[in-house]
């Protein structure tokens, strides 16, 4: 092995004490409470400026975590829609939105931060742009908007895109706040992640075949 491989394995074994470090920190804490300093000490890096050296600014950080997760949830959703074909049950869809990012979870053990993680950073207006922005860029997430909006081109362009906006936070919320329950050893309404997504798919379809006013 030559001294060039073996400072690249040092140098990602490094950036993955960082990434969990900081996911930890900014799911416990909150992105901006969090300093460099302390995310260092928490990786076990005696350098502060470690976090800067491997990652830039905070922002970069943010988007690594981010895709630290992304890949692993964009494979059982590109699957998923793989079997989807071109359906016309809103559920089909649904599912495809809520299970890939519950199956990974459960997929992860316990304790998580991921769920906790996305819903701090999409509280924070100059963080939550990246956050879009990654799940934007998801080939499978936009086949299944697509499938979403389909199902529903009956409702106003408007309440399509009302309802997007309540399932997301419906979504980001209550899958953190279950990461929260189970790390904390609290009750949780549901036994395990896949009757959690059970639950927040029965929700989720029914905001998005709720019935319109006129006003």
């Amino acid at each position: 092995m030559t001294n060039k491989t073996i400072r690249a394995e040092r140098s990602h074994a490094t950036r993955e004490l960082i990434l969990a470090a900081a996911e930890r920190l900014f799911a416990e804490h909150g992105v901006l409470a969090v300093s460099n300093r302390q995310v260092s000490e928490a990786a076990g890096q005696g350098n502060n400026t470690a976090v800067g050296y491997h990652f830039g600014t905070k922002a970069d950080l943010v988007r690594a975590i981010a895709r630290r997760h992304s890949a692993p949830i964009e494979e059982i959703r590109r699957r998923m829609v793989a079997e989807l074909g071109d359906s016309t049950d809103i559920r089909d869809w649904v599912t495809c939105l809520v299970r890939p990012v519950t199956e990974h979870l459960a997929a992860s053990g316990s304790p998580t931060w991921f769920a906790r993680f996305g819903a701090q950073v999409m509280t924070d207006p100059s963080l939550r742009p990246i956050i879009i922005e990654e799940s934007l860029s998801s080939p499978s997430l936009m086949r299944v908007l697509e499938g979403l909006s389909r199902c529903r081109s009956d409702l106003p362009a408007e309440v399509r895109a009302e309802r997007g906006d309540m399932a997301r936070q419906l979504m980001v919320h209550m899958v953190a706040e279950r990461e929260r329950a189970l790390a904390e050893g609290t009750p949780t309404p549901r036994s395990s992640w896949h009757d959690a997504a059970t639950g927040l798919i029965d929700a989720l379809v029914g905001l998005a075949l709720a019935p319109v006013t006129t006003p």
